[in-house]
């Protein structure tokens, strides 16, 4: 009897026991769905998911808190004008872009590889295009040891610097004599040096046409003129009023401001006007104001009595 009773409690006590495993299994309040592997879901995986940053996706290049951070392409590339290094290939959020010393272009090799390329990574080329107005065939690209494809220009594998956080900054120029921004041909960027000045003309100096040969020229390389009505002995312009602002009076000049002309009668003719002007041979000369631009001989032959002046003095294809 005994026996009977305690059979008949371990059964009903068994019996409640799964009637309570059965609402656990349904309780949709709980963190487990109730499968074989006992995998956590939803909200209950947070504290095993790897933060942002644990990927290093900071937003900086190459800044990464144990492994490398996300690639950007370069997308659009673009040029920027730098006051010391001139034209700067930069990719299209502004940022620039370099190129190392020890790498080669031909053929193209990149030799910056491990800590290297956490400081600069290598752009992608993957989704580039070429800055506007830049030759398209320039840009390539070069298998690195990890089989990833990395842009070249010109031949030169392209990076950015860890360093640089904002657009435009050029903080990897010339670290450690080997890295260079780029120029938009792969080149490295530097500022061209202003063009020496040309050297100053002589007042009067000797121009070869190629149409009329020698004839002299001013300081500012424009044509001088005789006119026919004019007289040499006595000195005297015929060209006065309107005239003289048709074709104004050549000021005087130096002798020794003159190269390759006659010195011959070069004097300084005081005119009626009170105007100061040069001769040579002792006719007066003129520059002609339809004449625009240093070589121009627009005032040969008009009306048959002005023409350019030969450096002996004479005039130039004046009819005998």
């Amino acid at each position: 009897m005994s026996t009977w009773r305690s059979a008949a409690l371990a059964a009903a006590a068994a019996a409640v026991l799964a009637l309570t495993a059965t609402g656990c299994g349904q309780d949709k309040g709980s963190g487990y769905a109730g499968s074989g592997n006992g995998q956590p879901v939803g909200n209950a995986s947070t504290a095993q998911q790897p933060g942002d940053n644990a990927y290093g996706s900071s937003g900086g290049y190459g800044q990464a808190g144990g492994a490398e951070s996300a690639v950007k392409q370069a997308g659009q590339l673009t040029v920027s004008d730098s006051k010391e290094l001139g034209k700067v290939l930069t990719d299209s959020a502004g940022f620039t872009l370099y190129r190392f010393d020890k790498d080669t272009a031909s053929p193209p090799k990149t030799n910056c590889e491990g800590d290297c390329a956490k400081a600069w990574p290598a752009v992608p080329a993957d989704g580039v295009a070429a800055a506007a107005g830049a030759d398209a065939a320039t840009l390539g690209s070069v298998t690195r040891a990890d089989g990833t494809k990395q842009l070249t220009v010109g031949g030169w594998p392209m990076y950015r610097y860890a360093k640089d956080a904002s657009p435009g900054d050029l903080n990897g120029q010339n670290v450690g004599g080997t890295w260079h921004a780029a120029a938009p041909d792969g080149k490295k960027a530097s500022a061209q040096a202003p063009a020496a000045p040309a050297a100053a003309m002589p007042g009067l100096s000797v121009r070869k046409d190629a149409k009329l040969g020698d004839v002299i020229v001013d300081a500012r390389g424009m044509t001088v003129y005789r006119f026919k009505k004019d007289s040499a002995w006595p000195m005297k312009s015929a060209c006065t009023g309107a005239c003289l602002q048709k074709w104004p009076a050549v000021a005087p000049v130096g002798k020794n401001d003159t190269r390759g002309i006659a010195l011959k009668g070069f004097v300084t003719f005081d005119r009626p006007d009170g105007v100061k002007q040069q001769s040579i041979t002792c006719w007066p000369v003129y520059t002609f104001s339809g004449d625009t631009r240093p070589g121009d001989t627009n005032g040969q032959g008009v009306g048959g009595t002005w023409y350019a002046v030969s450096p002996q003095g004479k005039l130039v294809g004046a009819p005998k």
